[in-house]
């Protein structure tokens, strides 16, 4: 049984009708659909236009499913493997400026690679996919798989797919299979000067 999410202030449903479920039934994904996400990420705003985004991806039972698979935790694992796709996150960790000819450090590369996510996670929403970030996986070995070169940051794998019946997972997981709530926006926003207590 799902809690339903009420926000405090007048805003879009997607924003509160977007969670991460994990229960997820491994039906293909079309490229068409797929692409649709990435031209979503693609306008996300980035720091001097630098999208320093870079997304990897396996489609379910292709040839590179396995390793994409085997680079989670064990547990995550267990649920992820029935998502359509798997995406590997990745950030430019420097950047060219424009009146510029060398690279210099790009200290929002991550910020800018999670506003791509999360322009790809609404999108996806409106969509009817679901969207689940996965922080449980061995980063190093993304690394090496992926054959990723110095110079970029490994984020988080994202798992895509049509939301399953919460039956379909185990007994421990189907308890945490509910969209969660969010604090209230006074203990994260101040103004004039910082004022929380964490």
């Amino acid at each position: 049984m799902t809690h339903a999410r009420t926000a405090d202030h007048e805003i879009s449903p997607i924003f509160t009708s977007r969670w991460s479920p994990r229960a997820l039934t491994g039906e293909a994904i079309d490229d068409r659909t797929l692409h649709a996400l990435f031209e979503a990420a693609r306008w996300a705003p980035s720091a001097n236009n630098s999208q320093p985004w870079r997304f990897v991806y396996s489609k379910k039972d292709s040839s590179s499913w396995p390793a994409f698979v085997g680079l989670l935790n064990e547990r995550n694992q267990a649920w992820a493997r029935k998502a359509s796709v798997l995406i590997v996150l990745l950030s430019k960790t420097t950047h060219v400026r424009p009146d510029a000819s060398e690279a210099t450090p790009l200290y929002s590369h991550s910020l800018d690679a999670g506003a791509a996510w999360a322009s790809l996670a609404f999108q996806a929403e409106h969509s009817g996919w679901r969207t689940h970030a996965i922080g449980g996986f061995d980063r190093v070995q993304a690394k090496a798989v992926l054959n990723v070169p110095d110079g970029y940051r490994v984020e988080v794998v994202v798992a895509i797919g049509k939301q399953a019946d919460r039956a379909e997972l185990s007994a421990e997981l189907q308890e945490r299979e509910q969209p969660n709530q969010r604090k209230p926006i006074a203990q994260f926003v101040a103004e004039g000067r910082f004022g929380f207590e964490d």
